[in-house]
């Protein structure tokens, strides 16, 4: 059985591939089949240790990313997408998988395109409230379709719809509390509060930590993610916010956090601050930790706002839209939720109800089943 996966441009699209093909191995274990031949078809390979780890091949192909704003870059990128088609229709004829799942965004368009010309069924995964354009297209011929929020529903076919919720990695699914105070250098006795900006870190939310950390680390300890290329800037404006505050020593930096130190810091944090991807959003809500949302703005993205909004509907986080995120807000959210035990509860309650932790498992039931039918 050949399970082709295509995605990527982001890690929204991309790491859910990875917790479906994690998922897909663990199943053709339990029920004891020939091991599948895997395979990601994308421009590149965003991360290739994680490929590798899941035995997936990368199959390198083209595609142009398409702007919902005038650019005359788009111009350039619909030529690179007509040569991802091509270049597809040849690598998917010779490779010819037995099903193709794809994630949504620009990169995919080019394989899905050449699984409908030759027949092959396909299954896709709408990551966010709104799908995207390569999803809604998709939608018209996929065999079955997966959303991670109820919304989604009403862009596809009824009778091929199931409400999984996002993949997560196994890495991720279980915070870790042991060994996270000493491994993460925290205290005991201060509520943590977890800031994430995704894997690049976020401009915004560093400089809104930035202007309130001299009142936050009085009350609590900050374990702030900036991304790798924020990290030196932002450790040298801290001292100077912190230089003659006697709690700087709360406050705890990194430029990327792994997946060990993600899981302790989730172990241990009593609220998390944090973009609107989809899967940022689907992990606090596994960890079952109260958030507050900071989704990127339009039109840079037209995805995180609804996400956010979604996902507050269920009572797990609240949302500040960036163009009122303010310090002065933001530590006024995050007083109002760490002191009221009442509100935590609720939060981290609906979290957990909102999370689906089975979502790669059912997934990867669903290839597997249409990969041996139409290897048949």
């Amino acid at each position: 059985m050949k399970i082709l996966f295509t995605g990527g441009g982001t890690g929204g699209h991309f790491y859910p591939i990875i917790a479906v093909a994690e998922a897909v191995n663990e199943e053709v274990r339990n029920r004891k089949l020939l091991e599948p031949q895997l395979y990601y078809a994308a421009p590149d390979p965003y991360d290739r240790e994680m490929l590798i780890a899941q035995n997936i091949t990368f199959v390198s192909t083209s595609a142009g990313k398409i702007r919902r704003y005038f650019s005359l870059l788009n111009l350039i990128d619909y030529i690179k997408t007509g040569w991802g088609v091509l270049r597809s229709i040849i690598r998917v004829f010779f490779l010819y998988p037995d099903v193709v799942f794809g994630t949504g965004g620009y990169a995919s368009f080019p394989s899905l395109l050449a699984a409908k010309l030759f027949r092959i069924p396909v299954v896709i995964y709408a990551t966010d409230a709104e799908p995207s354009r390569v999803n809604k297209w998709a939608g018209k011929f996929a065999a079955k379709i997966a959303i991670s929020y109820p919304e989604s529903s009403t862009f596809f076919p009824k009778d091929r719809v199931a409400f999984t919720g996002n993949p997560v990695r196994k890495s991720l699914l279980i915070p870790a509390r042991e060994g996270a105070y000493e491994f993460l250098k925290l205290k005991h006795e201060l509520p943590i509060i977890l800031v994430l900006g995704g894997s690049q870190g976020a401009q915004t939310i560093n400089e809104v930590i930035l202007a309130a950390l001299p009142q936050l680390v009085g009350k609590y300890q900050i374990v702030h993610q900036t991304g790798e290329a924020n990290l030196k800037d932002v450790v040298g404006r801290a001292k100077v916010v912190l230089a003659d505050n006697t709690n700087a020593a709360n406050y705890k930096p990194f430029g990327y956090l792994n997946d060990l130190a993600m899981r302790m810091s989730a172990g241990v944090a009593s609220l998390v601050i944090s973009r609107a991807g989809s899967g940022s959003i689907f992990e606090i809500a596994t960890w079952g930790i109260p958030s507050i949302l900071i989704p990127i703005p339009e039109p840079v993205s037209y995805d995180q706002g609804k996400n956010a909004f979604a996902y507050a509907r269920s009572g797990a986080a609240v949302v500040i839209e960036q163009n009122n995120l303010t310090s002065g807000l933001l530590l006024s959210e995050i007083d109002r939720i760490l002191t009221n035990e009442d509100q935590k509860h609720k939060m981290s309650a609906a979290a957990r109800g909102f999370a689906r932790p089975d979502a790669a498992k059912a997934i990867a039931n669903a290839l597997i089943d249409i990969g041996l039918s139409h290897e048949q």
